[in-house]
């Protein structure tokens, strides 16, 4: 007997149809879903519904890679202050990044995924995993996997790490200091780069893929080895092979909040990180300007991804939302999915900011599907109340 799911929380008037989406596909879910979904337009909260026995608006989950959209806005926020500078070599701030042939490797090739520099030869223990900077100096010895600045593939593990090194370097203070004293705590946003013991509580495990026949057949067919460049980027051939599912269920990842993959939020946090970055709130400026908004999300790496091993389309640390997920979105979105299917991103033409959890992680990892007709109904209800 399926147990039916309770769809929970509150819409603002003319978004009733994005409730109904929602219910609609919880209805056809496993009776153990559990999930969240927000929304924002113009600074201003349309959406806030959960759904799952034991979940609520406010519980945790890990977002995996829709921490990068975390790490990005600190990078973009340095350079609109004029701390960082995009076309500046990475060298001018981390002199040691110049080895094995890497020393005219510019900031904004670096976050663009243009590195080549997925991951080291031997991989990373689950420790190093956890601690970025323990990444970065690995990552500053290691010869690049292509001649950097001349293709592009997903940092999947590590692009963080690079990043918040050059952030520390320029700064004086690690990336997750300076979001937690910029943007979460302002904001009082339940999107944690580094998660506190006092929050624990709130925290729910993610729970592995469950594929059926027909799906986990698919997933037996893709080409893949431990020393592919997708091996080596999600660092299965190290010598603990590392279990994607896992990460955020280990707690010195959730306590340290490596910027590539350790964040934990709620869709609210998502959301409400996204609605900050692109609207006024509560009377406090945007976090960014138009400008820094249309440069980062500008497609900086578009075409065949090395890694990912089809196309993909990259802003400056942002993925181009529009383009590698959701075509209906606006030009210049910007935002990061994660592996679990968690899904986040602002659309400046719209003005829509969207965040999405669940708790199993979903097949076939990356944005989950439902995702877009999720996005798709807040865009469309955006849209009609304007």
């Amino acid at each position: 007997m399926t147990q039916e799911i309770t769809v929970q929380g509150t819409v603002a008037e003319g978004f009733e149809a994005v409730r109904e989406e929602f219910a609609t596909f919880v209805a056809g879910e496993p009776a153990d879903y559990e999930g969240q979904l927000c929304a924002y337009v113009h600074g201003r909260r349309v959406v806030d519904l959960w759904a799952g026995e034991g979940a609520g608006g406010d519980s945790l989950y890990g977002v995996f890679s829709s921490t990068k959209g975390a790490a990005h806005l600190v990078v973009a926020m340095l350079v609109q202050d004029g701390t960082l500078e995009l076309d500046r070599k990475v060298t001018y701030y981390w002199p040691e990044f110049g080895a094995e042939g890497k020393g005219t490797l510019t900031l904004r090739e670096l976050v663009a995924h243009r590195a080549g520099l997925v991951g080291t030869d031997t991989g990373f223990s689950s420790q190093e995993l956890a601690d970025d900077r323990a990444m970065a100096e690995r990552l500053a010895d290691q010869r690049p996997f292509w001649r950097p600045g001349t293709a592009f593939g997903y940092h999947a593990l590590v692009i963080g790490a690079l990043t918040g090194e050059v952030v520390r370097r320029a700064t004086g203070r690690t990336l997750q200091d300076v979001y937690e004293e910029r943007v979460r705590a302002p904001y009082g946003l339940d999107f944690f780069l580094g998660l506190p013991t006092a929050h624990e509580p709130r925290f729910r495990t993610t729970l592995p893929m469950r594929p059926t026949p027909e799906q986990q057949t698919l997933l037996g067919s893709l080409p893949s080895g431990p020393q592919t460049l997708a091996g080596i980027a999600f660092n299965e051939h190290a010598a603990e092979p590392t279990d994607l599912t896992a990460l955020p269920n280990d707690r010195l990842v959730r306590a340290k909040g490596p910027a590539s993959f350790g964040g934990v939020a709620s869709a609210r946090g998502l959301a409400g990180m996204y609605a900050a970055l692109l609207s006024e709130i509560d009377g406090e400026a945007p976090l960014l300007k138009e400008d820094t908004v249309a440069e980062f999300g500008q497609f900086h790496s578009v075409g065949y991804d090395l890694v990912a091993r089809t196309h993909r389309s990259y802003g400056l640390g942002f993925q181009a939302t529009a383009d590698v997920w959701h075509p209906f979105l606006g030009a210049g979105t910007i935002g990061h999915s994660g592996a679990a299917g968690s899904q986040a991103f602002a659309d400046p033409r719209s003005g829509v900011a969207y965040g999405y959890t669940r708790r199993r992680f979903a097949f076939p990892g990356g944005a989950a599907p439902e995702n877009d007709r999720l996005a798709r109904a807040v865009h469309e209800a955006a849209r009609e109340t304007r």
